[in-house]
């Protein structure tokens, strides 16, 4: 089994986290993880990213953190200096997947279409995020492309909810989700992570 699959097969749900206080990065993570979400998704959308990944991955050793939002060669160094085990990006291009491979480090590229696939197919990639996913087609397309690709196993994110999360599971090529709707704004500023626990354990119950 390959790291990356060995990844998207320890919880049925990634939350994607999108850190605005450095000082809530890792009571978040503790909560996310003692609800049995153990793989986290940072994203680099804010200047906190990187510096959550680093203190994450010191002080909370059950997780897996992965850096999100990974678009270029330079996000991938910062990536895996700060100490990502994996990288999740939006969509892809030949320098972010080159950058990656010679890394030596997990990347699950954005996909929406099958030549985007294909194009990652032809590099050795069979394992990818499938975004927007509610908007690029949802569960009929992931169907669809699973006849002429079925090699290829998808995180879809995007759009997804406690709700629709089951469907999306329950196909073959799907292996996990990527979502927020664990991380409620209002509980991590109220810094209810009692709230945000339980969430998560029903969550990684999915």
């Amino acid at each position: 089994m390959s790291r990356i699959e060995e990844i998207m097969l320890t919880s049925p749900v990634i939350p994607v986290i999108v850190i605005d206080d450095i000082a809530q990065a890792v009571p978040l993570a503790n909560a996310l993880v003692r609800g049995g979400l153990k793989v986290l998704e940072v994203t680099l959308r804010t200047e906190q990213g990187l510096a959550a990944i680093a203190l994450i991955k010191e002080q909370v050793p059950e997780a897996i953190v992965g850096a999100g939002t990974v678009i270029s060669p330079e996000d991938v160094a910062a990536s895996v200096a700060a100490g990502a085990e994996f990288l999740v990006s939006p969509g892809s291009t030949g320098e972010l997947v080159d950058a990656a491979l010679a890394a030596a480090v997990p990347i699950l590229p954005g996909v929406a279409t099958p030549s985007e696939a294909m194009a990652l197919l032809a590099k050795g990639i069979k394992y990818m995020k499938f975004f927007p996913a509610q908007a690029a087609g949802g569960v009929p397309m992931l169907k669809s492309i699973a006849g002429p690709l079925p090699q290829l196993k998808f995180c879809p994110t995007g759009g997804i909810t406690e709700a629709n999360a089951p469907e999306f599971l329950a196909l073959p090529n799907v292996l996990c989700v990527g979502g927020t709707w664990m991380l409620d704004k209002n509980q991590i500023a109220a810094k209810d992570w009692s709230a945000i626990e339980g969430k998560a354990r029903a969550a990684a119950q999915l």
